[in-house]
């Protein structure tokens, strides 16, 4: 076993869960490198020091550049807002330190282009952060698939949705301002990475992307006169599209979707069966394979255990469960793996380009409302 120094810029709700998933990742897994928590970045001295007394660190700092740049820090890992992952990652880069960024891979598709460039000309091991397509049971649907076990696919539909802004008298936030906050550039990536991995690439699209609360309160008070603010991305889009297989799909994104806390699901047809998920009951793949006697026939669930992928090394019960936190820790044993063996391990920068190709795709589909060639 060898020791790595981590550093992560950001240090909120991502920072801390791949915080966690590095301190517990090598005890999970046995990997041969040990991550050592050694420096957090944060936006202010401040809450860098709350951040590295809470999660274990030994160094924190508010300059990225003095962690990027830090010998000690030998693997980088970014979670900081979009607008700042290009600049991070491409001098990282430049110093031969491997980058794990969390999504979107930037603010644009003319960011995750420079930073694919980057990556590839320093031949340093590069990873974008998808992880619900990590669960187990994400995972097992895309074996059974590879087997063949429905047939050809003939029908995708995938969505993404949560109602974290479903009440329009929710105060605006740095989440309604910037293009690449809005729900395109913050739910779908996952979705559309989802239906890339699970049927392939995307040939032609439609989609239609909006604004539905154009206001929002500049406070939560509930005084009866309010001051609003112009909220300056979308609330929710969908696509229509054709996969290189010939598959028909559709994909829907939504951060107003009322009751929906965790959206992530899919529906995939094929000629010989098909399969259902949904990340709100995350522990089941719901399969229906066409074969025997028509009145024994119907979906059935199936509850992830020990022998589906990844999940023994978190638990030896059947039905017990994986969480989220466990797979940000599949995801640091990958990046872990690739850094060790030297081979890239999916997704890549290059994965996230494609993704964001599709999601600029989708806006220029909608304002043009045409089909558009990928």
């Amino acid at each position: 076993m060898k020791e790595i120094g981590i550093g992560i810029v950001g240090g909120g709700y991502m920072g801390k869960a791949h915080a966690v998933a590095m301190q517990s990742v090598g005890a999970v897994f046995d990997t041969k490198l040990r991550p050592r928590l050694e420096m957090v970045c944060a936006t202010t001295d401040q809450s860098a020091e709350k951040y590295r007394k809470s999660f274990g660190f030994n160094r924190c700092t508010s300059d990225w550049k003095q962690l990027v740049n830090d010998p000690k820090v030998e693997a980088i890992v970014i979670a900081s807002p979009q607008e700042t992952h290009r600049e991070i990652a491409e001098a990282s880069f430049l110093c031969g330190k491997p980058v794990f960024c969390e999504k979107p891979l930037g603010a644009s598709l003319k960011d995750s282009i420079a930073m694919v460039d980057a990556a590839e000309k320093s031949g340093v091991v590069n990873m974008i952060g998808f992880n619900y397509i990590r669960t187990p049971a994400a995972q097992f649907a895309r074996s059974l698939i590879a087997e063949g076990e429905i047939g050809d696919i003939t029908w995708f539909r995938g969505e993404h949705t949560e109602d974290f802004y479903a009440d329009p008298e929710l105060s605006a936030s740095w989440r309604t301002s910037g293009k690449s906050n809005g729900t395109m550039g913050d739910l779908a990536p996952h979705m559309i990475n989802g239906a890339l991995a699970l049927v392939g690439p995307i040939t032609t699209l439609i989609a239609e992307v909006e604004t539905v609360h154009s206001k929002r309160p500049t406070t939560s008070s509930a005084s009866a006169t309010k001051d609003l603010s112009d909220v300056t991305n979308d609330d929710q889009g969908q696509i229509m599209c054709r996969f290189e297989n010939g598959a028909m799909g559709h994909l829907f994104f939504s951060r107003i979707a009322t009751g929906r806390k965790m959206g992530y699901a899919f529906e995939i047809t094929g000629t010989k069966g098909a399969i259902r998920f949904d990340q709100e009951d995350q522990n089941a793949l719901w399969l229906y394979k066409a074969e025997g006697p028509e009145h024994l026939r119907g979906f059935r669930k199936i509850l992830t255990g020990p022998s589906h992928p990844d999940y023994l090394a978190f638990c030896q019960g059947p039905g017990h469960g994986t969480g989220y936190q466990d797979q940000i820790i599949i995801e640091a044993r990958d990046f872990l793996q690739a850094i060790e063996t030297k081979n890239a391990v999916w997704p890549t920068f290059r994965d996230g380009m494609e993704v964001n190709r599709i999601v600029e795709l989708a806006h220029d589909s909608s304002e043009s409302k045409t089909w558009l060639d990928v």
